[in-house]
């Protein structure tokens, strides 16, 4: 039987369909009227609200780590383009930068942002362009060294052409993972959202040189109507 993410049953005798349905509204474009009804037919924009998540996309997080396990107690992880710190509340749990699973290593989550982030307990929040001269080294020297981890959720503003938005998410991943080189320890992981459509292939070929192993997902919190996937690149070879 069909569950949703919270673990309730979908199908069955008697049931009914719960969806919430939203009226347009005048100065409302369709769009954001469809928008906002996914938003609240979505589980996982329930459970995130249930859980205390600041988004839907913690759960992308989540479910990458739950079959690559790279977000382990002790590891230093670096979040680019961290806003609005829902990968950060992730992290910190996992990697147990609060200190509070006894007897586990303590780690250290580091997020920076163009813009200012909300501050997230357990995680360090710094308001950098991490293309920017000498980012790297600045983010090291918060760190106290290299990282384990390095992840982005970022995407570029959307011009509403496909192929356009693809070249530019390819181009923002491409520059994390080149940020990535200069921060990792040797054997780190760097993962990345990326959107299908063809021009990647530089980036999967890059990745593969860089590390020991390369995976593409589309963890199931990702919609499917979503053109957006993971690369989990793991064993950076320093």
């Amino acid at each position: 039987m069909a569950k949703t993410p919270d673990g309730k049953n979908t199908s069955g005798r008697g049931q009914r369909d719960l969806k919430v349905k939203v009226k347009s509204a005048r100065g409302r474009k369709l769009s954001s009227t469809r928008w906002l009804q996914r938003q609240l037919n979505d589980p996982y924009v329930k459970r995130a609200q249930a859980e205390g998540y600041r988004g839907r996309a913690a759960f992308k997080i989540l479910e990458l780590d739950e079959k690559f396990r790279f977000l382990v107690p002790g590891a230093r992880v670096v979040d680019l383009g961290c806003a609005p710190g829902g990968w950060l509340q992730v992290a910190v749990k996992r990697v147990n930068a609060l200190g509070e699973r006894s007897g586990k290593r303590i780690g250290t989550v580091l997020g920076v942002d163009l813009q200012e982030v909300e501050p997230v307990a357990g995680a360090e929040v710094h308001q950098l362009d991490f293309m920017d001269e000498g980012a790297d080294d600045q983010v090291k020297e918060w760190l106290g060294g290299k990282a384990d981890v390095v992840m982005s959720d970022m995407a570029a503003a959307s011009s509403g052409h496909k192929q356009t938005d693809h070249l530019r998410i390819i181009s923002l991943c491409e520059a994390a993972a080149y940020f990535s080189f200069d921060v990792l320890e040797e054997g780190g992981t760097f993962v990345a959202k990326v959107l299908a459509g063809g021009a990647e292939g530089d980036l999967q070929k890059l990745l593969k040189q860089k590390f020991t192993k390369v995976a593409n997902v589309k963890p199931p919190s990702s919609r499917s109507d979503s053109s957006e996937k993971f690369v989990v690149a793991t064993g950076f070879r320093g």
